[in-house]
């Protein structure tokens, strides 16, 4: 049985979003169903320290987020990462939005599991828990194999089977439907100018035609 709430449940979802695609969506609305958020808040990278630039520039990457959650009840796009410019570290952004929001509510960053196991590489990745929950996606029995001890011990500790009604600290689970997108393969795609509107919403597909975005280097 899952615990009674009391507080206000916002679910955080950051990435690039180059472009935003269907799988970043069911994500997202996969964990408001299953850990019963209030909204989720798309929040793109100004530019990600783990990650090479990104195709599209960060204002352009906003405005397809806003494009594609626009008719979406309860999605949201958060912009302070794109207006603080430089590497986008998570830890910050958390703060900033705690010391927004105040302490009640339930702030949970979401994430893939992939995610989950590089945290160890994370900027002041031991200090998320301190602001957020985090919610994972969870594939299947296993989900990639053993993990790396230290990440053990984190789960043992922190993990829980329904996100309780506390700000932050845990880390909850939820499933999601398999999405069959690569990043990688969908640019590439855009760059020879195809217009895939099962993975990319028609407004997103239409910014990125208009601006000629991704055309350039098939590989970007």
């Amino acid at each position: 049985m899952r615990p009674s709430v009391t507080r206000p449940r916002i679910g955080l979802l950051g990435g690039t979003f180059d472009p935003v695609h269907a799988g970043h969506l069911t994500l997202a609305h996969a964990a408001r169903s299953a850990l019963r958020l209030d909204e989720v808040r798309f929040i793109p990278t100004a530019r990600s320290w783990q990650k090479d630039d990104a195709g599209a520039s960060a204002e352009q990457r906003l405005a397809m987020v806003r494009l594609a959650i626009e008719p979406i009840d309860g999605f949201h796009a958060d912009s302070r990462e794109v207006e603080r410019g430089g590497p986008s570290y998570t830890i910050d952004t958390l703060e900033d939005i705690r010391a927004e929001l105040g302490a009640e509510p339930a702030l949970v960053f979401l994430m893939g599991s992939d995610q989950l196991r590089n945290l160890a590489s994370w900027h002041r990745g031991d200090e998320l828990l301190e602001q957020a929950h985090i919610g994972c996606t969870r594939r299947g029995p296993g989900d990639g194999g053993p993990l790396e001890p230290k990440l053990a011990a984190l789960l043992d500790a922190r993990g829980r089977d329904a996100l309780p009604d506390e700000p932050s600290g845990s880390i909850v689970f939820f499933t999601m439907p398999p999405v069959p997108v690569s990043a990688t393969a969908l640019r590439a795609g855009l760059a020879r100018g195809d217009r895939p509107r099962e993975l990319v919403p028609p407004a997103v597909l239409d910014y990125i035609e208009t601006h000629q975005l991704y055309r350039r280097n098939s590989a970007n």
